[in-house]
């Protein structure tokens, strides 16, 4: 008797209706408040306004020198940031789910979002160069374009996306909303352990949130693009398939039972043959059966046993394989 637990395990008899998000008005919405947000931090940093000094200030304060206590397990939970612990992790995840659901759209959406992550984000790191913290040369300095590459904050925006696909994938209401509470408080408490170790500043983390929300709103845009790529991946593995099975020798059973013709079969056969009827080769076939089963079967190694009372001819000399007439057996 099966339990629940190891039904869940089996895969769905076939892939479930699942309908990808669209870019609906309110999304649309979303994106564009995000996106002048994203731009409005970016000024205010590259102008040196009061959000640097609000930087400077809380690097001042060195949140890991007041509560030193925190920073053993802070180092640790920071690790849910790192683009490749967190991209095997849930990987794993998502190909299950792929493999259980029949469909490779998971998978394909984690690798649209972290494509997009690397794309986008580290093109904005290089060309603002921004150094960080532990770098800094001037007091009250925004620190633009010197060679870094810390704005905006990679942990933050990988966090984002990473835990924020598991909310964007989720096929119920319910599950949605749970994943998205988790994955926000995950990206909050990894961009504000940066700022605690003193790895990045504050402006980093903010804006390292909007470019995480930016990708996972633009997703919808994507949609259409992995379901041909999904189709494709199939057809392919289809011609593939068929392939394999046309040059694919057909084998026969080994230990097969052979056909065995009964008597009445012989004598049919070789009136066929003495009449003529078939192919010259399904005569010869035929031939060959007969004399199969018509010839005897004797042992070359034990000789003929005479009839009692008899004697075996005896061949003359003058003529070879000649036998001479028996002759009566006499007494004396």
């Amino acid at each position: 008797m099966r339990t629940d637990i190891f039904a869940r395990l089996d895969r769905e008899p076939e892939p479930p209706k699942i309908v990808a998000p669209r870019m609906s008005r309110h999304r649309a919405a979303l994106f564009g408040g995000t996106l002048a947000f994203y731009l409005a931090i970016v000024f205010a940093v590259l102008v040196t306004s009061w959000l640097v000094v609000l930087d400077w200030k809380v690097m001042l304060f060195r949140p890991y020198q007041q509560w030193p206590e925190l920073h053993a397990f802070l180092d640790y939970y920071v690790v849910l940031g790192q683009r490749g612990p967190t991209a095997v992790m849930v990987a794993c995840w998502l190909g299950w789910r792929s493999w259980r659901q029949h469909t490779l759209r998971p998978l394909l959406v984690l690798g649209t979002s972290l494509l997009l992550l690397n794309v986008t984000v580290g093109a904005v790191k290089l060309g603002l160069g921004r150094l960080g913290p532990h770098y800094a040369t001037q007091i009250g300095s925004a620190e633009m374009f010197a060679g870094g590459d810390i704005f905006p904050s990679g942990h933050t925006a990988n966090a984002v996306v990473t835990w924020g696909i598991l909310a964007y994938l989720a096929t119920t209401p319910r599950a949605r909303r749970y994943l998205s509470a988790v994955s926000a408080t995950v990206s909050l408490g990894v961009g504000l352990t940066t700022v605690y170790i003193g790895t990045h500043w504050l402006s980093d983390v903010v804006l390292g949130w909007a470019a995480g929300l930016l990708i996972l709103l633009a997703l919808p845009w994507f949609e259409p693009l992995i379901a041909r790529t999904e189709s494709w991946i199939f057809d392919v593995r289809e011609r593939w398939r068929e392939r394999r099975r046309a040059g694919r020798p057909l084998r026969a059973p080994q230990g097969a039972p052979q056909p065995v013709l009964l008597p009445q079969s012989i004598a049919a056969e070789g009136t066929a043959l003495a009449a003529g009827a078939g192919a010259p080769g399904a005569h010869l076939a035929t031939g060959a059966r007969v004399r199969a089963h018509t010839v005897p079967t004797v042992c070359p190694e034990r000789p003929a046993v005479a009839p009692a009372g008899t004697r075996r001819a005896q061949p003359e000399h003058g003529s070879r394989g000649a036998a001479s007439p028996a002759r009566p057996m006499t007494g004396g």
